[in-house]
Formats: structure tokens, C-alpha cells, sequence
């Protein structure tokens, strides 16, 4: 009597052709074809769940990353955008993933990592450029796809209330005889950047400069306030109910030209070469096409020309600042240089 395995040696030689009856030769042929058939569909589901769906673009299936925590400026411009595609109907199936971490370059090597994604965009900016350079992110903003930048916030200059600095100039003065001796403070890396940046055109070393960061404009008034820091940076949303009450003095704003509404002068027009500004752009993955670009960028067109849009510029004292294409490129290359000059001359 044969067992069962003798039968099964016996079906194949060892060039594994079928040797059995004509039978099992068709039973294993629909075997061999099912599993090829199981191999393909698997590929293709997780090919599409990789790209978001072969059909999934940022109008039927939108991810907005925002590379921080909840309730940051980067946050913030994301809910908003949000609220806006699902109010007038711009996009639908929208979510916001919050990727915090390394100022940003977590979340950048996120969308880095979805080469092809027309279903996913990233808002970052001058911080994003900055946190690359702190942290030595092997993923530059340049390796992934820019989009558009869509608005700039500005840092103004404020002493407290009670200094004896009254003037930019006040200021400079009483700084360059003891740099060290007139600690600055401001809201984080970005802050930082422009004091250093008005260091140098005061003609002094950013190295031999003190900054004290802080959290926020709360913590920033209170350093001024308490006479930790004699001296800040800060953007100007965060500080301007301080101003207004009279806690703390505006001295200037740092911009390259006047803004309409804000009753202070530049540091430019004052003589100071001081133009930073804390941009926010719009970034998807890399390698998508031409036509997912434009897709992208029409739909936060949209997103800014709608009433609430203006709105938040409003509350939130943005500037718009739209700029796309390869100028938008050319922009972005010229802050990287910058940004990693001013560090170095920061000594980081």
C-alpha cells in the first residue's frame, strides 16, 4: 500500500515539473495561479495604501501635517485650513496629524518618507529651515516638494515700560559698550536668528551676544517685566496687548518695509539691516507630478480667498505673502544660506 507522502515525492522530479496524472497537474497549475493572483492584489492594496489611493488626491482624501504638538503657530495655520475645506466644501475626508519633535524635522522626514503622496501637505517655515540646521536633519526642506508660501509674521523690538532705553539707538549704544551685560530674550530659535541678525548690522558679534529663550509671549513679557532680560524679540501678535497697555515699549518692528496699522517704525528705516521674517509655506512629499502640484496649490488658493481666511490673518496678524513656482524655490535656498550664516555666527 503507497502512503500519502510516497504520492506527493512521486508528483514532482527534481526539476519540479508535475510527474502525476494529468489531474493534480491541472490542481497544482490552479494553485501556483491563485497564489500569483494573492502576490499581485497585496501588492497593489499596499502600493495604494502607500500612496493614500491610486486615485486619492488632497480634494477626496486631504492629510495636513502639522510637524508640532496641538496649539502651536504651525497647528494653528493647519485647524484653520481645515475648518475652511470642510466649511466651503474645498476638500473633503480632512484630517491633522500633529508630528511634534527636532523643530520640525521629525515631522519633515515623515512627509519625506510618502514620495508620490498627492493626498498630503505640510505647512513649515523659518523655523523649519532653522530646525534643520540645528539639529543637522539628514532631510532638507529642499528635498521635499514646495508648494506655496502663504503669509509672514514679524517680530517687533520692545524694552519694559520703565527702561531707560528709549530709542533704537538708546539701546544700541548702552549694548555695545557691555554686550554681554544686556541679555536679550525672545520666544525661541526664530527670535534668536533675528537678534542676532540685528547684532550684525549694529556691528556687533552675535557670539558675544546673551539670549535667554522662553516659551512664549507671556514668558517673554514676564522675563522684561521681572528684569531677568532687558530686552526682546518677539512676534508682534504675541505681544501687541502688552504694548497697548503700556507694559511694555515698542521700539521697532523688524520688516523690510512699514505695516500698515502698527504705529512703529522699521528697523530698516531706522538704519538696522534687520529684514527676517517668520514665514509659513506649504510643502507636499517629493516625486509627484506637475499636475498634483498644481492640484495642491489651487486648493489652498481657495482656502485664502475666502472670508474666514482673512479673518485669521486678522486675529492672528498675518501678512499674506503668496509666492509659488521657481521663485518660491529661489526664496527658500536664499534662507537656508542665511539662516545657517547666522548660526554660525552664533557660534552653533
Amino acid at each position: 500500500m503507497v502512503e500519502e507522502g510516497e504520492i506527493v515525492a512521486e508528483a514532482v522530479d527534481e526539476s519540479g515539473r508535475s510527474k502525476g496524472p494529468p489531474g493534480q497537474r491541472k490542481a497544482f497549475a490552479w494553485a501556483v495561479y491563485l497564489l500569483v493572483v494573492v502576490v499581485v492584489v497585496s501588492a497593489a492594496v499596499y502600493y495604494s495604501f502607500q500612496r493614500g489611493g491610486l486615485t486619492a488626491d488632497i480634494r477626496n482624501k486631504a492629510t495636513l501635517i502639522a510637524p508640532a504638538g496641538a496649539g502651536g503657530g504651525w497647528d494653528l495655520v493647519m485647524r484653520e485650513s481645515q475648518a475652511i475645506m470642510r466649511k466651503d466644501k474645498i476638500a473633503t475626508n480632512i484630517q491633522v496629524i500633529n508630528v511634534p519633535g527636532a523643530a520640525g524635522t521629525i515631522g519633515l522626514s515623515r512627509l519625506h518618507s510618502m514620495p508620490g503622496r498627492a493626498d498630503v501637505a505640510m505647512v513649515g517655515g523659518t523655523g523649519l529651515v532653522a530646525g534643520v540646521q540645528q539639529t543637522k536633519s539628514a532631510v532638507k526642506v529642499s528635498d521635499v516638494t514646495p508648494i506655496a508660501r502663504i503669509f509672514e509674521e514679524y517680530d517687533v523690538l520692545v524694552v519694559p515700560a520703565n527702561s531707560p532705553y528709549k530709542t533704537v539707538d538708546d539701546l544700541v549704544a548702552a549694548w555695545k559698550s557691555n554686550p554681554q551685560s544686556l541679555p536679550f530674550t525672545g520666544g525661541g530659535s526664530f527670535d534668536q536668528l533675528v537678534m542676532a541678525q540685528f547684532a550684525r548690522a549694529a556691528g556687533i558679534s552675535p557670539k558675544a551676544t546673551t539670549y535667554i529663550p522662553k516659551a512664549g509671549g507671556g514668558e517673554v513679557a514676564q522675563a522684561l517685566v521681572t528684569g531677568t532680560a532687558k530686552a526682546a524679540f518677539s512676534g508682534y501678535a504675541d505681544l501687541v496687548d502688552q504694548i497697548q497697555t503700556g507694559r511694555l515699549r515698542g521700539l521697532a518692528m523688524a520688516v523690510k518695509d512699514p505695516i500698515s496699522g502698527v504705529d512703529l517704525p522699521t528697523l530698516r528705516q531706522l538704519g538696522y539691516e534687520v529684514t527676517l521674517a517668520n514665514w509659513r509655506a506649504i510643502f507636499a512629499p517629493p516625486g509627484i507630478s506637475s499636475n498634483d502640484v498644481k492640484n495642491i496649490r489651487d486648493v489652498f488658493a481657495e482656502v485664502l480667498r475666502t472670508e474666514d481666511w482673512a479673518e485669521a490673518e486678522r486675529r492672528n496678524k498675518w501678512t499674506r505673502s503668496w509666492l509659488d513656482g521657481p521663485e518660491l524655490a529661489t526664496f527658500i535656498a536664499d534662507e537656508d544660506r542665511v539662516v545657517a550664516g547666522l548660526y554660525e555666527e552664533l557660534g552653533k
